[in-house]
């Protein structure tokens, strides 16, 4: 894994420009602490740091394509690229472009990309299987392609900038360029804190996340995005029992090809169904290989035992079920465990803030789950992780709730929200029309959603849900995934988004997803014969939260500091008598969960508009 960045005007000379971009190129260390490499064009000078994950030796970047027949020998290359992320067929694809002719110098994964562009041309992205974000500057066409894996597991920003263009795999390369200027766009703000996640939509002004399924091109024409994947929907004729076998097919294949590398890999063991079932098939990996148990992580907190209160969002621990599910599959299990000293470090909270660039947290789980991953960088490299399998197989509670399905909003914000409309001030929800924006929003989700003429009134809704959570939901914590792991040189890799395994399973039928009401049954039913039945059975549960008082006792002193301080930039987002309120009143109509996320907002806001010198619109 690793971190891209880079300028491109067809109008410009940036031989001289170089300086602008070596600084872009210096944010993204924490992504590629291996290795940098910058080349420099005239139009275009491209630059990256790596993550080595296969090949180390030979996948040096940028990569540099062959001047092809039309150009003498030593002239400049036909294609430059820099390249973030892993497609995991690319030996078969070298398989077949072998046959077309083609030599390769390396066993990259990069290499592999860069001959498939120039068999195939821009069509080649649909023949990628993987997590990618990567800019291909074609010297012949001048020509910039920046694109992006189907789901958005890696992230790529672009901003325009005179006629060209920076880009980015997070918002701080394209900020540390000496002539962009960091400005507030109040609408994107409303968008990231209604979590929301509308397709390209950022809280800076001119910087823009190249979508999902996308590519940005830039050319002598301008800047235009076009998509090459959507969530379609086509017929299922597929029984339960088939459509079981088909699931563990898919995910067998999946985990197998996720699973190569040159570097040290583990997996994330909650506890959870989904983190057992990828754990388990990756310990068969191992085990056909005759290479030692596959390494598995769990967090806790200390005291946690003791502090634990049960309730209907988090109904249990996760450590004793993380436990029997690795000696049931029988892992090198470690467990990581957390105090609230560390959780309230000053230095860990900057720490989320600097590796989201933006103010979105969700408090002591963004700062918990950093530290996990730094932690699991002492031992590994490449971690699986079970995200997503909630979204694509239909796990969470509000899809199972009958008032959240009729109503006319994003499910998720019955539980969660990161602020809520009251906590806004006035000002910014009247200039962002935030409650109507969201329902315009909430529209043009609705509008993407593809049925067929045979649906029912049932189907088509649960079908509308599935893809909300697909395509606006699940983005969010992918990204939230990436920042907070390459934070701490760790590339987490998502066997649930296998694009193959969503588009079948968001074409199964709803009644053949959870059969018999049961939540995620399908899956079960795919993988009970590896998973322990407490597993099966147990309900679900998310990413555990920190019960110790002294958390709590710091978030209050930390909301009291920024009240007593009026001149914040945050209290032009933030009403600051309604904190003063939810501060006041930590039980009342307001959840606890619900509560913390409303301060911490707060407080997140703060910082980011002070340390990234957010100037007004």
């Amino acid at each position: 894994m690793c971190g891209i960045a880079g300028w491109a005007d067809v109008g410009l000379d940036l031989t001289r420009e170089v300086d602008g971009v070596e600084r872009m190129v210096r944010t993204m260390a924490c992504r590629g602490p291996d290795a940098a490499g910058i080349h420099v064009g005239t139009h275009a000078v491209l630059g990256h740091r790596r993550l080595a994950i296969i090949d180390p030796e030979g996948g040096r970047q940028p990569m540099l394509g062959p001047a092809g027949p039309d150009r003498p020998a030593g002239d400049r290359p036909a294609v430059v690229l820099s390249y973030s992320g892993e497609v995991y067929n690319f030996r078969e694809l070298r398989e077949e472009l072998r046959g077309f002719g083609h030599t390769f110098r390396t066993r990259s994964d990069t290499e592999v990309v860069l001959h498939a562009y120039l068999q195939w041309g821009q069509d080649f992205v649909r023949r990628l299987n993987g997590m990618f974000a990567f800019a291909l500057w074609d010297e012949r066409e001048e020509r910039l392609l920046l694109v992006r894996d189907r789901l958005g597991i890696k992230p790529l920003y672009v901003a325009r900038l005179g006629t060209g263009v920076l880009f980015g795999s997070e918002p701080k390369a394209i900020l540390a360029h000496p002539r962009f200027r960091a400005r507030l766009d109040s609408q994107g703000l409303a968008d990231l804190l209604g979590l929301m996640k509308s397709p390209g939509v950022t809280p800076y002004r001119d910087i823009e996340e190249v979508p999902p399924g996308c590519v940005a091109v830039h050319d002598r024409e301008g800047l235009r995005t076009e998509r090459y994947w959507s969530l379609g929907r086509q017929p299922h004729e597929d029984d339960l029992g088939t459509a079981a076998d088909t699931v563990r097919a898919l995910l067998e294949d999946t985990v197998s090809r996720q699973m190569v590398t040159d570097v040290p890999l583990c997996t994330l063991l909650s506890g959870g169904l989904d983190s057992t079932v990828l754990t388990a098939l990756a310990a068969r990996v191992q085990a056909r290989a005759g290479e030692p148990p596959v390494r598995s992580f769990a967090v806790d907190f200390t005291g946690s035992e003791a502090d634990f209160r049960a309730s209907d969002f988090r109904p249990e621990r996760d450590s004793p079920y993380a436990l029997e599910a690795a000696r049931h599959i029988g892992t090198d299990h470690r467990l990581i465990e957390l105090s609230a000293d560390e959780l309230t470090r000053d230095a860990n909270r900057d720490a989320v803030l600097r590796a989201h660039d933006l103010p979105y947290t969700f408090g002591d789980v963004d700062t918990s789950l950093h530290l996990l991953f730094r932690g699991i960088r002492e031992h590994s490299t490449v971690a699986l992780s079970g995200e997503s399998a909630d979204e694509v197989f239909g796990g969470y509670a509000w899809f199972h709730d009958p008032a959240v399905i009729e109503a006319a909003a994003f499910p998720w914000l019955s539980r969660m929200q990161l602020i809520t409309p009251e906590l806004l001030s006035p000002a910014f929800r009247a200039a962002t029309r935030f409650e109507q924006y969201r329902a315009d929003r909430y529209q043009e989700a609705l509008g993407e959603v593809e049925h067929l003429p045979g649906d029912s009134p049932s189907e088509r809704r649960m079908r509308e849900i599935s893809h909300l959570h697909l395509t606006r939901w699940l983005p969010a914590l992918l990204d939230r995934k990436d920042r907070l792991s390459m934070a701490a040189g760790l590339e987490v890799r998502v066997p649930f988004c296998d694009h193959r395994l969503v588009e079948y399973v968001h074409n199964t039928p709803w009644d053949l997803k959870t059969p018999d009401g049961d939540p995620k049954g399908l899956l079960k039913r795919a993988t009970r014969d590896i998973v322990p039945r407490s597993v099966l059975e147990r309900r679900k549960s998310p990413y555990p939260t920190t019960a110790d008082r002294l958390y709590e006792k710091d978030l209050r002193a930390r909301t009291q500091a920024l009240l007593a301080d009026r001149s914040s930039p945050a209290f032009d987002i933030v009403d600051a008598t309604e904190l003063g309120r939810m501060l006041d009143h930590p039980q009342g109509h307001y959840d606890t969960q619900l509560r913390r996320n409303g301060l911490e907002t707060a407080l997140y806001l703060d910082r980011w508009m002070r340390e990234y010198d957010i100037a007004p619109e």
